[in-house]
């Protein structure tokens, strides 16, 4: 009986050696092509080049062993992009679908004229065909995200939006494209911005004319 147990132990371990041997060998004699091509969509033609670019300097493996991470991080930092997925398209390439962000302001950094996305990144100002409200002041970039999403919840158009004023207060003043200026409370809702967009549709005010709203439950007429 001891007998036939080391003679099964003894098979096994040659069987385990003559598969090891076999992977060793093929995984030696197997060449894995490294990544030959990144195709990159939902970016215009020069952005897309500037990408793909950085991506290029990796030093890519084979597309099974691909360090991801480095990929991900070169993508998150580009300013211009809001959402993405990557896909491995083998035995060689990979697909990147991009979803390019909206700008939503102009802003002044340290004396640079920047576009405020939608991402809450910040991008050069390289188009300047772009009509966008105007930043004054020096806003937290969550802030203006904030404004905004609460403004597109209302019914305020924020198209027709000319400049954003921002104050050490925390409170912002609107200038619309008709010139009326609207003061903001500290703490903005949307119920306020609803009752301001009633009563700019329900009166007529001259050019340069300012309605405050600072106080809750009023609306008064200013001139400037």
């Amino acid at each position: 009986m001891h007998q036939r147990k080391s003679k099964k132990i003894l098979i096994y371990f040659f069987l385990l050696i003559l598969v090891g041997s076999i992977n060793n060998n093929s995984i030696n004699n197997l060449r894995l092509e490294k990544v030959k091509k990144i195709n990159i969509f939902g970016l215009d033609e020069n952005d897309q080049k500037i990408l793909l670019d950085s991506l290029n300097n990796l030093d890519l493996k084979n597309i099974f062993f691909i360090n991801k991470k480095s990929i991900q991080n070169i993508i998150e930092n580009n300013s211009l992009v809001e959402d993405y997925n990557i896909i491995k398209k083998y035995p060689y390439s990979i697909d990147i679908n991009i979803k390019k962000t909206n700008f939503i302001a102009k802003i002044n950094k340290n004396g640079k004229f920047l576009l405020v996305g939608n991402n809450g990144k910040l991008s050069n100002n390289n188009n300047s065909g772009i009509e966008l409200p105007y930043i004054f002041g020096n806003p937290e970039i969550e802030e203006v995200l904030e404004l905004k999403k609460i403004i597109d919840q209302s019914n305020i158009d924020y198209s027709q939006i000319k400049s954003l004023y921002y104050f050490k207060s925390k409170r912002w003043d609107l200038e619309l494209t008709t010139n009326i200026v609207i003061k903001l409370p500290e703490k903005i809702e949307k119920e306020t911005l609803d009752k301001i967009s009633i009563f700019l549709n329900n009166i007529k005010l001259e050019n340069k004319e300012i309605v405050d709203a600072r106080i809750k439950n009023q609306i008064i007429i200013l001139d400037e």
